[in-house]
């Protein structure tokens, strides 16, 4: 009777143990699960900053906790990159300003080319010995040529991917205040297409490229601020009759007419002018009433400035709208200048930035893949 007593003692230990120990190992495996949940803000918005955007909005709905810093940090609309040339060698730098981050890879097919505009991720190249013309995408390497052409003056731009059956290739050069030639191309084809025009109104070409597509149409402007017009389906050039916005009293004039950069934003012309002892001015083409019209907001819009091209971008983090960036990195690569329409001052505080007087070919913004990580073809 004793031993049978004992072996039920024993029996219920035993059930009592287990029982403590699969209630142990439930409020372990609840305490990592609240541990990952219940990360400090700021680490979670380190994490989520470093996901690609797919992964950004796969994360923000496993928790309430992880929603919040998910959409904080997530990029939706990815900023351009600014692209470095160097002097010498093959090595390229790439400078992302939405994370600070610079990246650097060999391009040994632009050996001995000179960039001349970017859009949609493609670069357009010309090499100076050869007088090649060319496409390249340095995220993907791909590379199309263009018939042989001599760039001398020219400003030349291209309305869309040289993939695209729409992409036209586009140049300018005035050859008198009144007349200008205007040459075409795109690929596939085996020759480029130029033709002079007369002008109304005076035109001589700017300084580097003032020059965008916007809605079927080329828009260039000229080097004292009138505003050239080229139809690329119907071969038809004009100069519209808006004044250029007038110097304000406190510009230099060799600012006003050097230190400008041209974009297009939701279908809108728009015109950064800038001096070195003031702040930028940002004008927008009004073509109803044919005037040019001081912008004091962007509407949440960030413009990406550098002489051979420049961009606009709408859905980027908070901190970067309403701004226009500079094609110029400070403290070592972490910090990119802009300037904050809103807050009507520079990041970091203005120095001195004559953008007239930089380096044209030194870097350019290029438009990284849309909606996807970039790293794998870095």
């Amino acid at each position: 009777m004793a031993g049978k007593k004992r072996r039920k003692l024993k029996l219920l230990a035993e059930t009592g143990s287990d029982g403590e120990r699969m209630v142990s190992d439930e409020k372990k495996e609840n305490l990592e699960l609240r541990n990952w949940s219940d990360l400090p803000p700021e680490l979670l918005e380190l994490i989520m900053s470093r996901l690609t955007l797919e992964a950004n909005v796969r994360a923000s709905v496993v928790c309430k906790n992880w929603h919040g810093p998910a959409v904080s940090v997530r990029v939706v609309n990815q900023s351009p990159w600014l692209m470095y040339f160097p002097r010498y060698g093959n090595l390229y730098e790439f400078y992302d300003p939405s994370r600070r981050k610079t990246y650097s890879f060999e391009l040994p097919e632009l050996y001995g080319s000179r960039v001349c505009y970017t859009k949609d991720s493609w670069l357009l190249l010309y090499k100076m010995r050869t007088h090649r013309v060319f496409f390249f995408n340095p995220f993907t390497r791909d590379m199309i040529k263009l018939p042989r052409f001599e760039l001398t003056y020219q400003i030349v731009a291209f309305s869309c991917a040289p993939t695209s059956a729409d992409c036209v290739v586009f140049t300018v050069k005035h050859i008198s205040p009144t007349v200008v030639a205007i040459s075409t191309c795109h690929p596939g084809a085996t020759e480029w297409v130029t033709n002079n025009y007369q002008n109304r109104l005076p035109f001589v070409s700017s300084i580097w490229n003032k020059l965008v597509f916007c809605n079927g149409l080329f828009y260039c402007l000229s080097l004292t601020g009138w505003l050239g017009v080229y139809d690329p389906l119907k071969r038809d050039w004009g100069v519209l009759v808006v004044p250029p916005p007038k110097c304000p009293e406190n510009f230099f004039a060799k600012n006003w007419w050097k230190g400008k950069f041209m974009a297009e934003s939701k279908g809108d012309i728009l015109v950064i002018y800038t001096c070195c002892s003031e702040n930028p001015i940002v004008y927008r083409l009004d073509l109803l009433n044919m005037v040019w019209e001081e912008m004091k907001t962007l509407d949440g819009v960030t413009l990406f400035a550098s002489f051979l091209s420049s961009h606009s971008r709408a859905d980027l983090p908070g901190i970067m709208r309403d701004s226009v960036y500079f094609s110029k990195v400070r403290f070592f690569g972490k910090r990119c200048i802009s300037y904050s329409l809103n807050d009507c001052r520079y990041y970091p505080r203005k120095q001195c930035y004559d953008w007239g007087e930089q380096d044209a070919f030194e870097n350019i913004w290029i438009e990284p893949p849309q909606g996807q990580d970039i790293l794998p073809f870095i």
